[in-house]
């Protein structure tokens, strides 16, 4: 059990430090995480994209040639458009 708590601790403080890392790196390094808070999002291009939303986040995180988009909202708007199910 001691050996789980210590590798959980590490794992907690190298997270930490990689996010902070991230967090204070200019936008044109090698690595950065940029994060953006959304009060409010209703414009014409994000109710056809499905992204309307009220108090969300927008995360970008950079990794050498890799980047990814993360967002998450507390209260959407809209719902993506589910696909129907041609195996049934």
């Amino acid at each position: 059990m001691r050996v789980f708590r210590q590798s959980l601790l590490v794992v907690v403080v190298v997270a930490t430090a990689f996010f902070a890392v991230g967090l204070s790196a200019p936008p044109d390094s090698p690595f950065s995480i940029a994060v953006q808070p959304i009060l409010w999002r209703v414009d014409a291009a994000a109710l056809a994209e499905s992204r309307a939303s009220i108090l969300g986040l927008d995360m970008d995180v950079k990794l050498g040639p890799m980047h990814m988009h993360l967002s998450w909202s507390l209260l959407p708007l809209s719902t993506p458009p589910v696909s129907p199910n041609r195996d049934l």
